[in-house]
């Protein structure tokens, strides 16, 4: 079986690192890239510093198949992703005729000015495809394979919608989820261990969850495979037992 394609995000926003604001975007994007077959493996979260964009994007986009950005494509000062990426591809930053376009347009028909903050949304890397933006207009990009998309939930969500079409994925990543209340990760480790050895292929974890009604810990194995995660959720689920405690199939409620 042919290996799948992989994903880097860079989390892009002084706003991020401060704390001021929680990103939403992460899990959004680990889940619908798992379900295309295009694992999500890195993630870093960088500031609006032109300096540091460059030397990022530089170091990840040979490494992934797909590099997907989030945030700094807004008309502000600090929105300064789109001229970052050009650099670090070694590219102009320059108007985009049908991205001028079509904003252009927008402003017009809303009666407002396509002003000099707009237009820095029309203005990115020489050659750059765009990314439709059903929910504000102002379009993401791609240049080579970099995906450079909104930092606000929704138009981020809207545009990779809009993306995911033209992503070339492999085999969906398959979950199987055991649980138990009662259960304590420190007696399952080393059975737990022994089960990952045994199933190299898969990435397997152990997460505690803390309710009410009781603690417990629910056991994952992610994969590839099907069959591999059901026969990894068989032996967490023996494990689960050999502990006097009785499996309870999936995640916690």
């Amino acid at each position: 079986m042919a290996e799948n394609p992989t994903a880097c995000l860079l989390i892009i926003g002084n706003e991020v690192l401060s704390g001021r604001t929680r990103d939403a975007n992460l899990q959004f994007l680990a889940t619908r890239l798992g379900e295309l077959g295009i694992p999500l493996r890195e993630v870093r979260v960088i500031p609006d510093v032109q300096e540091t964009i460059v030397e990022t994007v530089n170091a990840v986009r040979p490494r992934f198949t797909y590099v997907f950005t989030t945030g700094g494509i807004g008309p502000t000062h600090d929105d300064i992703t789109a001229e970052s990426v050009a650099a670090a591809f070694g590219l102009p930053w320059e108007p985009h005729p049908e991205a001028w376009a079509l904003m252009a347009a927008h402003y017009e028909k809303q009666g407002s000015e396509f002003n000099a903050a707009r237009q820095r949304m029309a203005t990115m890397p020489r050659g750059a495809t765009l990314i439709p933006n059903p929910v504000s207009i102002a379009p993401g990009f791609v240049i080579g394979n970099v995906h450079v998309m909104a930092g606000v939930p929704r138009i981020m969500q809207a545009m990779f919608d809009a993306l995911a079409p033209s992503l070339v994925g492999g085999t969906p990543v398959q979950s199987r989820a055991v649980h138990a209340t009662g259960l304590l990760e420190g007696t399952i480790a080393a059975g737990l261990g022994a089960i990952q050895a045994r199933f190299p292929d898969l990435d397997i974890g152990s997460y505690p969850y803390y309710r009410p009604e009781g603690n417990g810990v629910a056991l994952v194995a992610k994969g590839t495979d099907p069959a591999r995660a059901e026969a990894a959720a068989a032996e967490m689920s023996t494990l689960i037992r050999s502990m006097g405690l009785e499996p309870v199939p999936g995640e916690p409620g």
